[in-house]
């Protein structure tokens, strides 16, 4: 079955600014030493949701029902989960998170996480409800899920501490944190700190990309979505072209195109038995992160993210194969990456 690289579909509004030039990965790469992690962290910053994953062996039809194969507590949103698989993988991480209710998901969530082994401090807020999320994943790799977020708790990401930017290695950031992001991107961007911003499917979203465009380094969109119209190549071009340096594009079945200033190509998606596509688009994130902090080419971060993120889809859960297992299945991947005149 073929993996489905995805990532999360948002619906909220942002607004605006001009967009300047940004350096590319491979500037990025220059100056980092090969082949070990940072001695940075790499600061996760958003949501922290209790999620409820529920993996079923089919899709019911509407009006019917189907049974469980699994049903666990586990946690999201993308930023804690790409913190944690960076930690799996021996890399210094943190995740600066949205408060959490002092009610029975916000116990749930905590213990949770403390569980996983992910590096947070979970701060309990009696005036806010936990953010609630179920998940229900199926062998196409696909994902369905309900959520219910409030301003309230939105507006914790307001008060979190940014201390740990001061020494950070890499920014991570999503789009549907919506204004909220905007203060860590900019302490980041005065810090030289890279920042890697999860667009999803929001590539033409005008205003929003005005405001998030000067302080982006890389850009990851999904353009596996039902609504996707523009191929890869356009969307990456369009993306480079407001001023990002280095643009990811996933694409389901098709793989991943990166493309920045002096690099245009793609990195083929393997054949997989899907179980879970929960956590792929973050994986993805995860797994180039991590090889563009180790120093490694574009094609090799490519190769490496789209490995691991097919390898996440085969068992449920947050759990990552190792960075030898990843490599090995990378090293099979075909990639067609040219340099760019």
């Amino acid at each position: 079955m073929d993996i489905l690289l995805s990532t999360r579909i948002r619906h909220d509004t942002v607004i605006g600014l001009p967009y300047p030039r940004l350096p590319t990965m491979q500037q990025l790469n220059e100056d980092q030493s090969p082949c070990r992690p940072s001695n940075g962290e790499v600061v996760c910053f958003g949501v922290l949701s209790y999620l409820q994953l529920m993996v079923v062996d089919q899709v019911p039809v509407h009006n019917g029902g189907t049974p469980i194969s699994q049903l666990t507590d586990s946690f999201g949103d993308d930023a804690a989960i790409v913190a944690g698989m960076l930690h799996q993988w021996g890399q210094e991480s943190k995740f600066i998170p949205s408060a959490v209710g002092e009610d029975d998901l916000g116990k749930k969530v905590t213990a949770t996480v403390k569980n996983f082994g992910l590096p947070v401090e979970v701060n309990i807020n009696p005036r806010v409800t936990t953010v609630a999320e179920l998940s229900i994943a199926d062998p196409s790799g696909a994902r369905t899920y309900f959520y219910k977020r409030t301003p309230e708790l939105l507006a914790t990401l307001d008060a979190a501490d940014l201390t740990p930017l001061e020494n950070a290695a890499y920014l991570y950031v999503d789009w549907y944190d919506g204004d909220h992001i905007l203060r860590p991107m900019e302490q980041a961007s005065r810090s030289g700190v890279p920042v890697f911003l999860n667009l999803e499917s929001q590539y033409a979203n005008e205003e929003l990309l005005s405001k998030v465009v000067p302080y982006t380094t890389v850009c990851q969109v999904s353009a596996d979505g039902p609504d996707a119209s523009e191929d890869m190549e356009s969307i990456a071009q369009k993306l480079l072209n407001a001023g990002i340096g280095t643009v990811l594009v996933t694409g389901g079945s098709r793989g991943c195109l990166v493309a920045d200033e002096s690099h245009l190509g793609r990195a083929h998606a393997p054949k997989v038995d899907v179980v879970d596509g929960n956590g792929a688009g973050s994986c993805f994130s995860a797994g180039f992160i991590y090889g563009s902090l180790q120093g490694w080419a574009i094609e090799r971060c490519a190769r490496f993210a789209t490995a691991q993120a097919s390898l996440k889809c085969t068992s449920p859960g947050y759990k990552v194969a190792t960075v030898t297992e990843g490599e090995r299945l990378a090293n099979s991947l075909m990639a067609d990456i040219d340099r760019r005149t």
